[in-house]
């Protein structure tokens, strides 16, 4: 990565305080985000169901809450209200009449290609203006931390079971 500013190397890196930094520009971030969001008349919820039902379309909403990490109760009645205005669209799955496949409608593709966009050029803006080299060296180091992340999730779970 870059060099580090003088102030900087007189700290021994310490995670608790790269952990603040990281949560801080998350909070940073998602506030632009949702800014520009709101511009296109979306919260960042009702992006993050649209985009993700660009990547796979057809989820039920069991799977759908279970990709964006809240409860099948959480999404229900923002799916509700995504229905209502012509974004999402719910249909029948052969066999199974407890549950629907979830569809974008023509409306809420274009909603969300229009906020993918948002989102895709405030990236460019920010974490793409970094030099090559950091990039590839926040890539890895990101992917080390998620699989930290996931083991101590893991453990965590399994030690609260039993």
């Amino acid at each position: 990565m870059t060099s580090p500013s003088p102030a900087t190397l007189d700290q021994e890196a310490d995670p608790l305080r790269i952990w603040f930094r990281f949560i801080r520009l998350h909070r940073r971030a998602m506030n632009t985000v949702a800014s520009e969001l709101k511009v296109l008349g979306l919260s960042i919820p009702q992006f993050d169901l649209l985009s993700t039902l660009t990547e796979r379309e057809g989820m039920s909403q069991q799977e759908l809450a279970e990709r964006l990490y809240v409860t099948k109760g959480n999404v229900s009645g923002l799916l509700d209200r995504m229905v209502e205005a012509d974004l999402v669209e719910r249909r029948a799955i052969p066999g199974d009449r407890r549950s629907n496949a979830l569809y974008l409608t023509k409306k809420g593709r274009d909603l969300a290609e229009k906020g993918i966009a948002a989102q895709r050029a405030y990236v460019t803006r920010s974490l793409g203006s970094l030099p090559a080299e950091d990039l590839a060296d926040l890539e890895r180091i990101v992917l080390a931390w998620r699989e930290r992340a996931r083991a101590d999730e893991e453990a965590t779970l399994a030690r609260l079971r039993g």
